[in-house]
């Protein structure tokens, strides 16, 4: 279940815009534009690559997908992968406001959690235009040149309380608009999760139908109730920041 929590706070770290024209931001001026932007945004479809180095290994796996977003609540990251030249889904999150749904093609079994049972972190919570991440975080601008290409902007957030799921988290946020290109975590065990979102839609529409869980697509899967405490969900095995598809 921690590492789940743990997926879940991967998750919650995409990207997108607002605007602000000040010559020289503070950390605090660059998360004031993103949250600005999240509060006001009602949907989001974007692509993004996700990079996850685990610092124990020394190694660095990539994964292609896509994600979709609506107020309140709702979202889908869909982890994609080419098996003879064939896109198919690999892992699915999925929420309809009321139940998230993690649904591993590969392992064909599924994880059922109640949202109204689940603290959702504020990196999570602030995309659904709620939580405050200065209340949560501190705020520095990153100069480093680590992240990002010129002329964008980089803050860094640290929990002001420690937190079991992530160290940092960075986020690379354009300097015209003040949507989040990259976003950066940095786990409990200095594992890295980064990922970066390209062609980002804010008002094409979203079929509803993105959101649901179609059961028939997972016949025959295990599914674990992870609210039932002491049953078979709690030892399911968690996923690891992978790919995924499109139940």
């Amino acid at each position: 279940m921690i590492a789940f929590a743990r997926s879940l706070a991967l998750l919650a770290a995409l990207a997108l815009p607002t605007a602000r024209a000040s010559a020289a931001p503070t950390g605090d001026d660059v998360v004031n534009d993103v949250q600005k932007f999240y509060g006001g945004v009602n949907q989001v479809t974007a692509l993004f690559r996700e990079y996850v180095t685990y610092k124990q290994f020394g190694t660095t796996t990539s994964s292609d997908g896509k994600l979709y977003l609506q107020k309140p609540g709702k979202m889908r990251w869909d982890y994609l992968e080419k098996v003879k030249g064939e896109t198919r889904y690999k892992r699915s999150f999925i929420s309809d406001g009321t139940t998230l749904w993690l649904v591993e093609h590969d392992k064909k079994q599924v994880t059922k959690k109640s949202l109204a049972q689940t603290v959702m972190p504020v990196a999570v919570s602030f995309l659904y235009g709620k939580g405050d991440l200065k209340t949560e975080f501190n705020a520095a601008l990153d100069t480093s040149g680590t992240y990002g290409a010129k002329g964008d902007r980089v803050v860094k957030l640290t929990p002001k309380q420690p937190s079991a799921q992530y160290k940092t988290l960075t986020l690379v946020v354009a300097s015209d608009d003040g949507h989040v290109r990259e976003s950066i975590i940095v786990d409990s065990s200095d594992n890295v999760t980064h990922f970066k979102f390209f062609s980002p839609d804010f008002k094409a529409p979203i079929d509803q139908k993105v959101f649901e869980f179609n059961r028939d697509s997972a016949r025959n899967y295990r599914v674990f109730d992870a609210d039932q405490a002491g049953s078979a969900a709690q030892q399911a095995p968690a996923p690891p920041p992978a790919p995924a598809k499109k139940p």
